[in-house]
């Protein structure tokens, strides 16, 4: 059983595309549309477009479209109940009783639950007498009673199974602990997953506990424990503390390794920095940071492994419109200690003064070389010519002038290197680039022909039957004498019998009736369809002439088929006949 049709239909008129769309993206007026820069995929050139009279979007760079549910569900990661009740509460809405509770959705927020009911009880228990070594831990790292609570701190008790029985004293099954990682089966019974360990709750920006990072007090291995992917959660998604940083007031955000580096550098006031949830940096990651900001600071550790993920984050940057700044840190080995050992204001002091991500370039490359020699300032200017032919017309006139002067190159020989440079490679990415769209477009025409056995000329014409079909609901008259069954399996034929089904009963057939009947991939498609979709001057002859062609190639490919036939598939044709 589905969500009625009156509820969706009052969710529908309530709910704005271009609203929803709007808090996650920055979108532009383009005749009838909007377009931006798409969130699901790194772009610099919007191909993301909203269209307001079917309260739909589509993305002709990477396919990813549907409706508001489904762009919901897509952005916040939920499954489509969760976008469904985030709407709804959005435009105040009450998900009527009569609508169904969908099992997985049923588990997720029982997953939730579980979670919360756990992040009260490791609180609890540290602050209880028995918890004293937990809560002595961070008292010891230099934490504040009031950052610890903020933080919803505490500890795991030296137990096989104490969470368990709390839990399950408070109605949950062992079954919705599992799913939540927080127990599991050994020879005999279930055990706690955590246990003897100071924990940090993982909460997400609408203030669920999520997950939960563990660490022993001392060096016994494994250091950490941290919940693996689950209903409510995947690591490669999320950010640590990113609930409290999208509130802060900031310009930027500052991205750091650890959850005690975040924690302190809250408490020191820096109350913008984030970090991931023990993964390194994602693309998953870095476009939800771009949501929140325009600029963000890479405060990662000082050491070798550190200054890696710093080269790694800037590439996943760098297809973003984001600006990277990265500090010199000094005085310790991240930012905890930093702090610790020469104060916030210091530390402050660092962030201000972090450099771009060019200079980050410049520095890194000038160490490899040595620039008191004539060969040694040659491969230098060779090394960084890419970084140079990448920058703005007004950087490149900087950078030119400042290396001149430090290396004692005359700048007219800089930039001659460099428009030879950008000359080549323009030339080369030009001809890859026709290559590219020429070698694609063959190779997914030939693709769909291929995967779905069908030419072409039956793929235009199903597409367009699907289009006239929604947009002009007349055109349903015309199918008396239509064998559905001519249509090729798969998305076509779903979507041509749920149209068909809303037409008979009397309903719209808009993106809303088909959230929940389509997998995100197929609202992707169905979005395609509709976005390449040009109006008719005459819907019902077009629609005659897409019935015709359909026919004509379904006949078409049964004669081919019948004409490779075998002389045994021919007898025995002919026997069962």
């Amino acid at each position: 059983m589905a969500l009625n049709d009156s509820f969706l239909q009052e969710l529908k008129y309530k709910t704005d595309i271009e609203d929803i769309i709007s808090t996650y993206v920055s979108l532009k007026k383009r005749g009838s549309t909007l377009v931006g820069l798409c969130p699901f995929h790194n772009e610099k050139t919007g191909s993301f477009t909203v269209y307001p009279e079917t309260q739909s979007f589509y993305c002709f760079g990477c396919g990813a479209g549907g409706d508001a549910i489904g762009f919901i569900k897509r952005i916040e990661n939920l499954d489509y109940m969760d976008a469904v009740k985030l709407l709804a509460d959005r435009v105040g809405l009450q998900i009527p009783n009569d609508s169904y509770d969908d099992s997985l959705s049923k588990k997720r927020r029982r997953v939730l639950e579980v979670n919360r009911e756990a992040a009260k009880f490791f609180h609890s228990y540290m602050m209880s007498p028995d918890g004293e070594d937990g809560l002595n831990y961070f008292l010891n790292r230099g934490l504040t009673k009031k950052t610890i609570n903020k933080f919803g701190l505490g500890y795991a008790p030296n137990s096989w199974n104490l969470l368990l029985r709390h839990l399950r004293s408070k109605g949950f099954t062992i079954d919705e602990m599992r799913l939540a990682g927080l127990v599991k089966a050994g020879e005999k019974n279930h055990y706690d997953i955590f246990r003897n360990r100071v924990m940090t709750p993982i909460i997400d920006v609408r203030g669920n506990v999520i997950a939960f990072g563990g660490r022993v007090l001392d060096d016994s291995k494994p250091k950490y424990i941290n919940t693996g992917d689950t209903l409510a959660y995947k690591k490669t998604n999320e950010l640590f503390a990113l609930n409290l940083a999208k509130d802060s007031g900031k310009d930027s955000l500052i991205l750091c390794e650890g959850y005690m580096d975040v924690i302190a550098m809250h408490q020191a006031g820096f109350t913008n920095a984030v970090a991931g949830c023990g993964t390194a940096l994602t693309n998953e990651q870095v476009k939800l940071i771009c949501r929140y900001t325009n600029e963000v600071i890479l405060a990662y550790d000082a050491d070798e492994a550190g200054q890696k993920a710093v080269e790694k984050a800037i590439n996943l940057f760098r297809q973003t419109d984001i600006k990277v700044r990265v500090p010199i840190l000094q005085y310790g080995k991240d930012p905890d200690e930093i702090i610790k050992t020469v104060g916030a204001e210091k530390f402050g002091g660092m962030l201000d003064g972090a450099s771009n991500e060019i200079d980050f370039e410049l520095l890194k490359i000038g160490k490899q070389y040595n620039l008191n020699t004539t060969q040694g300032k040659i491969d230098f200017i060779n090394s960084i010519m890419k970084i140079l032919a990448n920058t703005t017309p007004v950087e490149k006139d900087l950078y030119v002038s400042r290396l001149s002067e430090e290396l004692g190159i005359d700048r007219r020989s800089i930039n001659a290197q460099l428009e030879d440079y950008i000359r080549r490679t323009t030339r080369r990415k030009e001809k890859r680039k026709y290559s590219k769209i020429v070698n694609d477009s063959i190779r997914n025409n030939a693709k769909i022909s291929y995967d779905n056995g069908e030419s072409l000329r039956m793929i235009k014409a199903e597409e367009r039957l699907l289009y006239l079909l929604i947009k002009y609901p007349d055109c349903h008259k015309l199918l008396n004498s239509f064998n559905e069954n001519y249509l090729t399996n798969g998305l076509i034929r779903k979507v041509f019998d749920i149209v068909c089904l809303n037409i008979e009963n009397g309903l719209d057939n808009d993106f809303m009736k088909f959230s929940n009947k389509l997998t995100s991939d197929e609202m992707g498609r169905l979005s395609g369809i509709i976005a390449r979709g040009k109006a008719s001057n005459d819907s019902k002859e077009e629609f005659f002439d897409c019935l015709n062609i359909i026919n004509d190639e379904y006949e078409k490919k049964n004669r081919k088929s019948t004409s490779n036939m075998s002389d045994d598939d021919f007898r025995k044709l002919f026997e069962n006949t």
